[in-house]
């Protein structure tokens, strides 16, 4: 069995690769098309105009989706580890609400483009990456609370310095941003999808798309650090049947059917 087939594992690892190919798939579909410049352009640039911006729809879509798979079977780990622990109980539920909500933004960016309804956009981009820093700020009081008798200290420190890249970036981004957007290198900038080495603002625009990957690819990597927690779970559904049949059969009349059918056995 390789490693990726015990337990659940698969999650973790599914939504990482499948999440790196919608960035890189339609930042290759992009370049090829001459749509956008080929040295470190916004992720969002990437999916602006048709064909990668249906491509890098539907593939953040399932994004979203695995992501919010991923969380809740993190959700049902931790609460099944500490049944009687209230204070992780209730940090494990507030996670997995700025999970969700991190993955709906998620859906948002997806959805809404950035060149086409900008502010619905940045909400998005502000629920994805804005709440789900504190997802993973959660998810590392977590592994510090569940040490050593669940959690070692190694894995403490690794999601503690995901998060701590996470933050840096989301900085980074922020400021530059800030700088790009003033007003002192011109107007509708968001609408720019090239730019020359040697135009105002372009030293701050990289600093920008850099620290946006940079963003993207460190709130990825916190999910690689379930994969170990992933590969001593699974989960199973039990089915519980209520009736014999799947018809809305009124219950008195059932009954008679069933008496007949018994006595017609005798």
């Amino acid at each position: 069995m390789w490693w990726f087939q015990q337990g659940l594992s698969f999650l973790p690892v599914a939504l990482v690769v499948w999440s790196a190919a919608s960035f890189v798939f339609s930042y290759i579909t992009a370049i090829v098309l001459h749509h956008v410049d080929p040295l470190v352009p916004y992720i969002s640039d990437t999916g602006t105009i048709p064909p990668e911006r249906c491509l890098f729809g539907i593939m953040l879509n399932i994004s979203a989706f695995l992501g919010m798979a991923t969380m809740y079977v993190r959700y049902k780990q931790v609460y099944a580890l500490n049944p009687e622990k209230s204070k992780i109980i209730k940090l494990n539920k507030i996670g997995l609400t700025l999970g969700l909500m991190s993955c709906f933004g998620l859906c948002i960016i997806a959805n809404f483009q950035k060149c086409i309804l900008y502010y619905i956009h940045v909400v998005g981009a502000c629920l994805t990456f804005g709440v789900g820093a504190i997802y993973m700020l959660v998810q590392t009081i977590l592994s510090y609370l569940m040490q050593p008798e669940v959690h070692s200290k190694d894995i403490f420190w690794i999601r503690l310095t995901m998060f701590l890249w996470c933050c840096s970036s989301i900085v980074s981004m922020f400021v530059s941003s800030v700088v790009l957007y003033s007003g002192l290198y011109g107007t509708n900038l968001v609408q720019k999808l090239h730019w020359d080495p040697w135009e105002g603002g372009y030293t701050a625009h990289i600093i920008s798309t850099v620290s946006e990957w940079s963003l993207a690819f460190s709130f990825l990597s916190f999910f690689l650090t379930y994969i170990r927690d992933f590969q001593k779970i699974s989960l199973r559904a039990v089915v519980s049947l209520h009736g014999q049949t799947l018809y809305n059969t009124p219950q008195s009349f059932a009954t008679n059917e069933q008496t007949l059918l018994i006595a017609g056995s005798i």
